[in-house]
């Protein structure tokens, strides 16, 4: 009998098997399982349905919800792409139309737009500042507008989507490319400025400083009541050996790393002609000193330094002398009548003729202004006695040597108001000194 059963059993199974093979099961999968088993006897049927699996249904639901959440973020992530593709060719665009623009419309060199200039994002104004503040905010705009993309393609990073590096690298090449763009236009204009601002001011100081010649020639010729043809027609006289007469310029030295010291003389007094010259300043009364005292050469001191010039003036004849010096490597010169007949070197090197002193014609200064010692006191006639804050050229001192021209010094100049003379029997006299060099020639 229990043979019988599980054949029965078995001949179920076959049928069931048989139906599944061929499709020939019209119902639908309701999720029954058999199995066949040992009963006993007198039991109605051998199939036993199975209970399904409690959590096979919740994991198939699982299953399907990510597969539909899966498929809606592809595509919104499609979505995505598609519209950061669209912004990406919107950038390329304008961007190409900067790079165009950059091209063909160079800002020219005179300060203005060039006529085939093309405005940079096709709203620009032609004003050069207004032109740089738009791009300004253009490119403040892209980069915005570049930031966002990032921002997306890490949201997009996070989602597992890819946003190509390639577009990237390419607005972050052309933001550089505009940046280099203003950053070029923005130095025009600061050089534009600069030239304007140099040329501005050379003129002005153009303009002032003859200005000045003009005005200082008009107070010279209003106060031309002292009988001169020309301000700087005359000669300072001072007969004696004495420590009263004396002659003042009434302007001063500014600083001077170089200067040119340049005058006419005649003397016949021994021994040695005394001091036709001196400029003391506070602390050092020898800045700058010519002398002859005693038997020795005439002398150039600077700073108290001493350098002996090979000059002779002590034949009772107009001489015109010129001394240059400079503070580099303390290079010194000296002309007599246009011929250069001495030089040197190391005369107080690198110092430089402090300002503010006194110049003394006729005395030398122990103290500034004063102290005089009447044994180096100069006796005979000055004029023209000029000073030029540089080294003038070698022809320039013979010109006015030979009477070919006259150039007045342009930090001290010969001029009739700016020399006072102190002491009885000290005076300023007419002297045409061409004229009367040219006497002195004939006799």
């Amino acid at each position: 009998m229990l043979s019988l059963l599980r054949l029965l059993c078995f001949y179920a199974l076959g049928l069931g098997y048989e139906k599944l093979v061929r499709g020939q099961d019209d119902n639908p999968d309701t999720g029954a399982r058999f199995l066949c088993r040992a009963i006993a006897v007198g039991a109605d049927t051998c199939l036993v349905p199975v209970v399904p699996e409690p959590n096979a249904a919740a994991h198939e639901e699982v299953l399907r919800n990510t597969v539909m959440q899966l498929r809606e973020t592809v595509l919104q992530q499609k979505e995505t792409i598609v519209n950061q593709l669209g912004t990406i060719n919107e950038l390329t665009t304008k961007l190409s139309l900067c790079e165009s623009a950059s091209e063909e419309g160079k800002y020219e060199s005179g300060g203005s737009w060039s006529k085939n200039n093309q405005n940079t994002m096709g709203d620009l104004p032609r004003d050069p500042n207004d032109t740089i503040d738009n791009l300004g905010k253009t490119m403040q705009s892209l980069k915005d507008r570049l930031e966002n993309l990032e921002q997306q393609q890490q949201r997009a990073n996070m989602s597992g989507a890819l946003f190509p590096s390639e577009l990237r690298d390419l607005l972050q090449r052309r933001l550089g490319d505009l940046e280099n763009q203003l950053l070029s236009k923005v130095n025009n204009l600061e050089e534009e400025k600069s030239l304007l601002y140099n040329e501005t001011t050379a003129h002005r100081q153009k303009t002032e400083s003859t200005l000045n010649s003009l005005l200082t020639r008009i107070n010279e010729l209003e106060k031309g009541g002292s009988g001169f043809k020309s301000p700087e027609q005359f000669k300072l006289v001072l007969p004696l050996r004495t420590n009263y007469l004396y002659g003042r310029m009434a302007k001063s030295l500014p600083e001077m790393y170089s200067f040119t010291l340049c005058m006419w003389l005649r003397s016949s007094a021994g021994p040695g002609i005394g001091t036709p010259f001196s400029y003391g300043v506070p602390g050092q009364a020898n800045e700058i000193v010519v002398m002859e005292w005693g038997n020795n050469p005439i002398e150039l001191l600077i700073n108290d330094k001493v350098a002996q010039l090979p000059l002779s003036v002590r034949d009772g004849r107009w001489r015109h002398i010129c001394i240059t010096w400079t503070t580099r490597d303390g290079l010194w010169e000296a002309y007599q009548d246009g011929q250069k007949l001495g030089a040197g070197d190391n005369l107080a090197p690198w110092h430089r003729i402090k300002p503010g002193g006194a110049i003394i014609l006729g005395q030398e200064q122990d103290m500034v202004g004063g102290r005089f010692d009447a044994t180096q006191a100069f006796v005979g006639e000055l004029s023209q006695v000029n000073i030029w804050d540089k080294v003038l050229k070698p022809s320039d001192i013979l010109t006015m040597a030979n009477c070919s021209s006259y150039t007045p010094g342009n930090v001290v100049s010969w001029l009739d108001s700016d020399v006072e003379v102190f002491g009885g029997g000290a005076a300023k006299l007419a002297l045409e000194i061409c004229q009367d060099r040219l006497s002195e020639t004939e006799s």
